[in-house]
């Protein structure tokens, strides 16, 4: 085969794949994580020294908030999906949307999209000591 030809041939077939792994390294989807927020916080009234705070955990398919502790307590509910609340010295709470959960003071916890599922959203209350983390990551 004549150089000129091979090169020729080169190019077209850079022209035809070169798009395809570009496109493919763009087009990939961002690695999926947890995202919790905050919709609002107050001074619980008559109480010094403690907040209420409201907001939300995001759990796409596949992802988890890892074990930690609040400095007080806290009532959530599943606004959607599948998640799974596991609790350290207690079974696993399987939980859907509807489903209510609270875990007191100091528990150690993780909540976790479904195996198998799209994941959820639950919103949570806590009832905290001002000014300490609202969460502390623990092992």
């Amino acid at each position: 085969m004549p150089y000129r030809l091979r090169v020729v041939l080169v190019a077209a077939v850079l022209v035809v794949i070169a798009p395809v792994f570009v496109a493919h390294g763009q087009d990939a989807p961002p690695t999926a994580q947890p995202k919790r927020t905050i919709l609002d916080q107050h001074d619980q009234s008559g109480v010094p020294g403690k907040q209420i705070v409201i907001g939300t955990a995001e759990l796409p398919a596949g992802t988890a908030i890892g074990w930690h502790t609040h400095p007080g307590d806290e009532s959530g509910y599943v606004l959607s999906g599948h998640l799974v609340l596991k609790t350290r010295g207690q079974p696993d709470q399987v939980l859907k949307a509807g489903d209510h959960f609270f875990n007191p003071r100091g528990a150690v916890h993780s909540l976790a999209a479904a195996p198998g599922s799209d994941g959820g959203v639950a919103v949570s209350t806590w009832v905290v000591d001002k000014g300490k983390p609202l969460a502390e990551m623990v092992k």
